[in-house]
């Protein structure tokens, strides 16, 4: 139990279940309106995803572990390292984890013919490293490489799909038999970007919740170096523009006959996020952040289950 603990098991199954969705609801359907044959079938999707899986866990047990200080001042009742688990063996699995996720996604680039490939494994670890050890004490860059690192998510699929690649020349919504169905390339360009900002809020969001054992740490983040005011109004500004293209998707969901999901992508998604905009600097309390922060989580959530209506509009 306290292992899944230390890996944030929750999260995890969220990471899954993004790449699942991603793949199985607008990359396997290539296949039924097209003449491209997918790389990515269900053993190399699996082996890809748990790769994804096992890096991310190994992220979360390195971070604790560089972060043992900074949580026993912040969350003092949720340390696990030291107290549960000994240091050693949170290295050893951290090793092993690392070692077994960049093998996996080495057999699926070996049969995209591209070992190149597999340095996107390796280079998370290696950001997921020097995040823990280094970044995530830093001035916004921290915020950055976990968003990025979280766009990685959708952004691997589509690297190692060789089939994907027919589609980045195409119009924003293909003629199929049977329906008029957004492009793919489009569709998880749109999930990646709404990825890269909402985790971007969430991370500065944490920030504000961590300020004061950050500060005693001699962290310099975003709170930390600007205030919790100015950093409430630049989480607002990165709000704003993620509901530039959410908006704009929605509207042209909507011209395009897309009725169901351009109405679920305006009330489940832009809205909920105006109203974290509007209640993010109405409060200045670690319990508001923490509940902004869950908020935020909650919208990510509604945004990979807007996959799932794609799927059923699209090919239905």
């Amino acid at each position: 139990m306290y292992w899944l603990k230390l890996v944030r098991w929750q999260n995890l199954i969220i990471v899954f279940l993004t790449q699942l969705l991603a793949w199985g609801c607008v990359m396997l359907p290539i296949e039924s309106y097209s003449n491209q044959v997918l790389l990515l079938q269900w053993h190399n999707f699996l082996l890809l995803a748990i790769s994804t899986v096992l890096i991310a866990a190994a992220g979360y047990i390195i971070n604790d572990y560089f972060d043992i200080k900074i949580d026993i001042i912040n969350r003092p009742q949720k340390v696990i390292l030291e107290k549960r688990i000994p240091l050693r063996m949170a290295i050893i699995a951290h090793t092993v984890l690392n070692v077994i996720g960049i093998l996996l996604a080495a057999s699926v680039a070996r049969q995209a013919g591209h070992y190149s490939l597999v340095l996107l494994q390796v280079g998370c670890t290696v950001m997921l490293w020097f995040y823990s050890t280094t970044f995530k004490k830093q001035f916004i860059t921290g915020n950055v490489v976990v968003a990025l690192l979280t766009s990685f998510t959708i952004i691997t699929l589509m690297l190692y799909e060789p089939a994907i690649k027919y589609f980045a020349t195409q119009p924003p919504f293909i003629i199929t038999p049977q329906n008029k169905i957004p492009n793919p390339v489009w569709v998880l360009g749109i999930y990646t970007c709404f990825a890269f900002t909402l985790t971007w809020m969430r991370e500065i969001v944490k920030d504000m919740e961590d300020f004061k054992g950050d500060a005693q740490e001699g962290c310099v983040t975003m709170p930390i170096r600007w205030g919790l005011l100015r950093s409430s109004r630049f989480t607002q500004a990165i709000g704003i523009i993620t509901l530039v293209p959410l908006i704009t998707g929605a509207i042209k969901l909507l011209m395009a006959d897309w009725i169901f999901l351009g109405v679920y992508t305006i009330v489940t998604l832009a809205a909920p996020i105006i109203g974290l905009i509007i209640y993010l600097p109405t409060k200045a309390t670690s319990k508001h952040y923490n509940d902004c922060s869950r908020w935020l989580k909650i919208i990510m959530i509604a945004g990979i289950g807007s996959l799932i209506i794609y799927y059923f509009q699209a090919h239905a």
